[in-house]
């Protein structure tokens, strides 16, 4: 079974960068595609970017485009997101997510399986 667990959240000012680190153990993620979602207070979970297993394709949520960007490191069997342009609609607890299949290419919520404990991120105004 596979254990993740985030990194790199906090509070920033509007227009600031996070990097965010999901780490995972007890099962390499280089046969799985790997997906950030987020939840907001009162909303429910939403899509924000993934990554194909062969690292060629990544998806980003029309919110996010152009300001995120995933990426990952099959060496090191972790997945990061580099945020930039921060808005304090970004703000939400950030969950790393892997896959139920290898090589899937599905990206909705349903498609993953395992979570991570979530990293909160604070944009202010």
């Amino acid at each position: 079974q596979v254990q993740l667990v985030e990194s790199g959240g906090g509070l920033v000012q509007a227009g600031g960068s996070l990097r965010l680190s999901c780490a995972a153990s007890g099962r390499t993620i280089s046969s799985y595609a790997m997906g950030w979602f987020r939840q907001a207070p009162g909303k429910e979970r939403e899509f924000v970017a993934g990554i194909d297993w062969s690292g060629t394709n990544t998806y980003h949520a029309d919110s996010v485009k152009g300001r995120f960007t995933i990426s990952r490191d099959n060496a090191k069997n972790t997945v990061y997101l580099q945020m930039n342009s921060l808005k304090p609609e970004d703000t939400a607890v950030y969950y790393c997510a892997f896959p139920l299949e290898p090589y899937s290419s599905g990206m909705s919520a349903r498609d993953f399986g395992s979570w991570g404990q979530g990293t909160q991120v604070t944009v202010s105004s």
